[in-house]
């Protein structure tokens, strides 16, 4: 007799629900599919149906592109699990990072083609220890981040 056994995921799941009423600016939310930092949020009065309604307006945190939507106060929303993680520079090589975990182990990230790309770009050349953030986000990842130590000679 032959069994064959699946391995399940003990990770954390990509988002959680959390009441409509309960989120806050500077927080994380996934409007319209997307997980977004919430930059403005409105409440409008109770109607005659017997619901707040929550505006919320957000910025897509891999895109900056400014996503909206309306929500009852009531219902859930789902927020994503957001990670920020930082690791060490050790090369640039076109477009691309390689970067060293807190393990020593190296893995490339895609420098973005915004200003932050460029700023790491440009410091590399001047630093000797930069560190680089990562946000992870419902299965993606960007570099949003930099802060460096040692200038060079």
């Amino acid at each position: 007799m032959e069994f064959e056994f699946t391995k399940g995921d003990a990770g954390a799941s990509l988002s959680y629900p959390i009441q409509c009423s309960a989120l806050r600016k500077n927080g994380y939310v996934l409007l319209k599919g997307h997980p977004c930092k919430i930059v403005e949020m409105t409440t409008s009065k109770t109607g005659k149906h017997g619901h707040a309604k929550v505006h919320l307006v957000g910025i897509n945190i891999f895109t900056g592109k400014k996503i909206d939507d309306i929500c009852p106060s009531t219902h859930n929303m789902e927020v994503p699990n957001v990670k920020k993680d930082d690791y060490q520079l050790v090369l640039i090589d076109g477009d691309y990072a390689d970067l060293m975990d807190d393990n020593g182990e190296l893995f490339s990230q895609r420098l973005p083609d915004d200003n932050i790309g460029k700023e790491i770009k440009k410091m590399y050349e001047e630093c000797d220890d930069i560190m680089v953030t990562i946000t992870k986000a419902m299965n993606d990842e960007i570099v949003t981040g930099w802060r460096h130590g040692n200038t060079k000679d």
